[in-house]
Order: structure tokens, then C-alpha cells, then sequence
């Protein structure tokens, strides 16, 4: 019997690829997770303690309880200090460092990529703005982000086959690696969710509160249309956030996952304006069959068709946002809830095992 480990670049929240990590460790449930840094409180309930196993700079985070930004630029090197010289068979699940892990010649590692590093890529300068790294910081950041890219690009050759998350990723891997890879989308739990014909006029959006997300666009269009917006989700850019929204926008905060089903299933659009490697929000709001405005660039492009699950406005503005948001108003009596849920059937979890099972194979 084949010996499985998985390893992912953190175990600190609980986002889309820790989806991924928990469909695999199901599939696998004799395979530890290996992972730079665990945060028991925030993931034990999914990722239980005993089935982790963490880097020699666990101790440190725990001590200072900071982010993985401030040890950036000792993570290359720590990664490749696991020990997975007893496995048959490796999964990394990296959207940064998880790739570059060594594995024995006898050993074949499977990479399923969530993206390039895109601090170290192409979103380096937004990185930069968004981190308001300038001055003295910029004179640091600079000379790290090439170290990283130097060390990304020659650990990269280290998977025995990569599996991307997207055709947007497939095209990313081929462009900073030269690497050929296959699409598989991740598993979206489908089955959790269902349709609904009715709604109770509010849209929704549901998402971290980070820069990049660029729910601030929403914000200010439904401040103008005065139609009302309900905000599921937390981060560092809520406050401003709701410094600069309506009366008619509400900001929940963080939410479990049966209350986000219901608000889904009782909204009457999904907004999703900033843009994604892939996305799984829409496919859940697709499987309760609600439509979708989404950013045209990115994932989204790969799971919502224009008229039948939703609309895309192309340019990353108010404007832009309200002509796609009219459309979608337009468009309104020729969406059916059934056959959008249909249609997220596309990206289920059990579509996603076996596929995944099939490229495993050896």
C-alpha cells in the first residue's frame, strides 16, 4: 500500500484551498499534512493537531503570534527541510512554497497550484501598494522579491507533474515555469446547497475585506443606486469600508457556514468584483441558483456564462460595474434558478475526485 503525505504553505484560516487540503486528506485520511505554519485555534475543528505536522519555525510563531510576511524571507529554505523521504506518493497544494519541497528520486510528488506566487509575479506591484511599502521598506523589498523569484523558478521543476486550478493558472504556470499542467477546478460541495426561486431583494457579497477584492467598487455603486448590498466577511480594510457606505449596506463580519448558505439562497445576486485565480464563491451561489456579476478577467471567466448564470462587467470601475449590474437586471426573467444549480454540477466535489484520482494514478 501506497505511502500518501500532503503538504500546503499554511494552516492558518480557513479559505478555498483549505478546501482542497480537506477533500484530499478525506481521500487520503492516513496522509499527514504537512504545513509550514498551523493555527490550532482557527483550523483544529478541520485540520485536527494530531494530523499536522509543522516546520521548525512553528515555535516562533506561536511565540510572537505575527504572520508568515515576517519570516518571508526564510521560508524557501524551511520547506525544503521536511522529511518526506518515506512517501510514495506527495500532493502539494501551493500558491507559494509548498511546491519547492524535496522529495527523494523513488518518490513522485503531484503539485496541485493554486497559482504562482503572485507577490513574487505578477502582482508584485500591487503587493507593494497594498503592503504601502515604500522608502526605506522598498530598498528591502526590492532585492527579497527577486531571491524569491530566483528560488521559485529553480524549485519548480521539483514536481513530477503540476495540476492547475484553472485554465488562468495553467496559463500562469506555462508563462513563469515553461511547465505543462492539467486543469482540474476545486471541489465545490454542491451538494450542501440548493436552489431557490424566490429571494429577499438584498445581493450579497462574501469575501475577506483585503485591497485586491475590491469590494470598495460595490460599495460605491450600490451607494449610488441605493439598492441594498449585505457584506459577509472580515479583514483589515473593513473599517474604511464602512466609513465610506450607505445606510443601505450592511457589513456582517464573519459568518459560519450554515448562515452564509442562507444568505445565499435567499439573496438575489452574487457580487463578486475583484479578481480571482479561480473563485469558489460563485459556483456555491451558481448551486443555489442565483446569478452572478462578476469581474471579466481571472477564474470567473472560466464559470459564469454571460446570460444564462450571471453577467461580467470588463473594466475595474463604478461605471463599468453598473452597466454589467443593469444588464444582469435586464437579463433577470431569463435566468433559471435549475439551470445554473446545473451548471455549478461542473465543479462538484465528486467531478473533482475523480478526476484527481484518474491523474494520480500510477
Amino acid at each position: 500500500m501506497k505511502k500518501v503525505a500532503i503538504v500546503h504553505d499554511f494552516l492558518v484560516k480557513l479559505g478555498g484551498a483549505e478546501r482542497v487540503v480537506k477533500v484530499l486528506s478525506d481521500m487520503y485520511p492516513e496522509a499527514p499534512i504537512f504545513t509550514l505554519f498551523y493555527n490550532e485555534d482557527k483550523v483544529k475543528d478541520v485540520f485536527p493537531k494530531e494530523k499536522v505536522i509543522t516546520s521548525s519555525l512553528q515555535k516562533y510563531y506561536d511565540l510572537f503570534g505575527v504572520g508568515h510576511r515576517m519570516f518571508i524571507s526564510k521560508l524557501p529554505r524551511t520547506v525544503e527541510e521536511f522529511d518526506l523521504s518515506e512517501y510514495d506518493l506527495v500532493i502539494s497544494s501551493s500558491g507559494a512554497f509548498s511546491h519547492g519541497i524535496i522529495t527523494s528520486i523513488d518518490t513522485k510528488h503531484v503539485c496541485y497550484c493554486h497559482s504562482p506566487m503572485r507577490y513574487a509575479w505578477d502582482w508584485t506591484n500591487e503587493y507593494r501598494e497594498e503592503n504601502n511599502i515604500k522608502g526605506l521598506k522598498k530598498l528591502f523589498y526590492t532585492p527579497l522579491m527577486k531571491k524569491l523569484r530566483e528560488w521559485d523558478l529553480y524549485s519548480s521543476d521539483r514536481p513530477n507533474r503540476y495540476i492547475a486550478n484553472s485554465e488562468n493558472v495553467r496559463k500562469r504556470l506555462k508563462k513563469y515555469y515553461d511547465a505543462d499542467s492539467e486543469v482540474i477546478y476545486p471541489p465545490v460541495d454542491t451538494d450542501r446547497f440548493r436552489a431557490t426561486e424566490g429571494h429577499e431583494g438584498y445581493f450579497l457579497i462574501v469575501s475577506t475585506l483585503t485591497p485586491y477584492k475590491r469590494i470598495e467598487l460595490a460599495v460605491s455603486l450600490f451607494n449610488k443606486v441605493g439598492r441594498r448590498l449585505i457584506v459577509i466577511g472580515d479583514g483589515p480594510h473593513r473599517e474604511f469600508l464602512e466609513s465610506i457606505a450607505g445606510d443601505n449596506i450592511d457589513f456582517l463580519g464573519f459568518k459560519d457556514d450554515e448562515t452564509v448558505k442562507a444568505y445565499i439562497e435567499n439573496c438575489r445576486a452574487l457580487i463578486f468584483p475583484g479578481e480571482e485565480d479561480f473563485g469558489m464563491t460563485p459556483i456555491e451561489a451558481m448551486a443555489c441558483g442565483k446569478p452572478v456579476l462578476a469581474f471579466g478577467k481571472g477564474g470567473c471567466t472560466e464559470s459564469v456564462v454571460t446570460g444564462k448564470t450571471g453577467e461580467f462587467f470588463f473594466e475595474p470601475n463604478t461605471a463599468s460595474m453598473e452597466d454589467g449590474l443593469a444588464r444582469l437586471l435586464y437579463n433577470e426573467r431569463f435566468y433559471k434558478p435549475h439551470t445554473i444549480r446545473r451548471h455549478s454540477m461542473k465543479f462538484s466535489r465528486e467531478v473533482f475526485e475523480k478526476k484527481l484520482k484518474r491523474a494520480l494514478r500510477y
